[in-house]
């Protein structure tokens, strides 16, 4: 069987090397995989079957080269910025997150659109409709508006996902995948925040009720989802100009899912402060003031707290009708192998 060129942007990130590795294993394709930092010849990390080439979303002119060059049929968009700490819950540093998100993505359509590919799967996330922090959203499914958001990096999905979608044709067809928050092995975000914690002395404490769900998927099944819509837009075109959420499917309360990777180190609090909402956010104010003073930056802030005790779960039932998706890893089997990874890496850093 011939295989099918496909290139993958961010291709060397933590999403994207899950989906290069993903579209590997079915052995349909020959990929390209572009990224602003690609590997050096000879790297072992980086499988040698898989082209890398150094690109620039922003450099319309040279990504339009290499589009050339690779002739994709199918392109994996996964590049974007998110952003951490306070600006994750606002409109700081927006400019960078627009032209990246909203600008990179309108480059990368137009080139995989020159090149002649047939279609494109595109990256999304959930907070396209979720990062109104004063709200609760419970099984929200993909007809929920979306863009009505209070921060800088959901407003930027919501608006490259309104470019993707509406660029879906007959000759070019388009879904966006809106995953939940990602974790897993060299996860940089998710694990290393909750198990800073421990060393913080902040693991007794649960802010408001404890009791509201949030959604967080495994970063394989995420790749899963990618393949699957790569192989739908190839083949029966249901995925096409559509939006479709990607998430583990097992709604958790954020201390849960603490108490889980807490477990994995060895850690259980001796006690738990139930912090009531209000005083959280005031904390957060004073955390934010204090920031401010000093010039760093702690976890806590009133976005933090707006955030964690909100709902904030999705339907996958669309996922698994178009595209037969049924996530592969489970969430405490993800948790448990995410947690084995994070304590190599702390045990060969303290060697060092």
């Amino acid at each position: 069987m011939e295989q099918v060129n496909v290139l993958v942007t961010g291709g060397c990130g933590f999403l994207g090397t899950a989906i290069v590795s993903a579209l590997l294993m079915t052995k349909r394709f020959s990929i390209t995989a572009i990224d602003i930092n690609p590997p050096s010849l000879g790297s072992s990390t980086f499988p040698t079957e898989v082209r890398y080439v150094r690109a620039n979303v922003l450099d319309v002119e040279g990504l339009q080269k290499v589009f050339d060059e690779a002739k994709p049929a199918m392109v994996v968009h996964t590049v974007g910025v998110y952003p951490l700490g306070a600006a994750r819950y606002s409109m700081k540093g927006k400019d960078v997150v627009f032209k990246v998100n909203v600008e990179g993505t309108r480059n990368v359509l137009q080139a995989a659109k020159e090149c002649g590919a047939t279609g494109l799967v595109y990256t999304s996330s959930v907070t396209v409709v979720l990062d109104k922090l004063d709200q609760d959203f419970k099984n929200v499914d993909e007809t929920w508006p979306k863009g009505n958001v209070d921060t800088s990096y959901g407003l930027s999905k919501a608006m490259a996902e309104d470019l993707v979608l509406s660029s879906s044709t007959h000759d070019f067809s388009t879904c966006a995948l809106r995953s939940a928050p990602i974790f897993g092995p060299t996860d940089a975000v998710v694990i290393p925040t909750i198990h800073s914690l421990i060393a913080l002395g902040q693991t007794p404490f649960v802010l408001g009720n404890g009791i509201n769900l949030q959604d967080y998927v495994y970063v394989d099944n995420v790749a899963d989802a990618h393949v699957l819509a790569v192989a739908n837009l190839l083949n029966s075109q249901t995925a096409a100009g559509e939006a479709i959420f990607v998430t583990n499917g097992e709604p958790i309360t954020i201390r849960d899912l603490c108490l889980a990777i807490w477990k994995e180190f060895g850690h259980v609090p001796s006690f738990t402060v139930h912090v009531p909402e209000r005083l959280a956010w005031w904390v957060g104010f004073a955390a934010e003031w204090g920031n401010w003073v000093t010039g760093t930056e702690s976890i806590l802030g009133r976005g933090t707290v707006s955030d964690g005790c909100r709902d904030r779960y999705v339907s996958i039932t669309k996922a698994r009708r178009i595209l037969g998706y049924r996530p592969k890893v489970s969430l405490g089997e993800g948790i448990r192998i995410s947690c084995v990874h994070y304590k190599k890496k702390l045990a060969d850093r303290s060697k060092r």
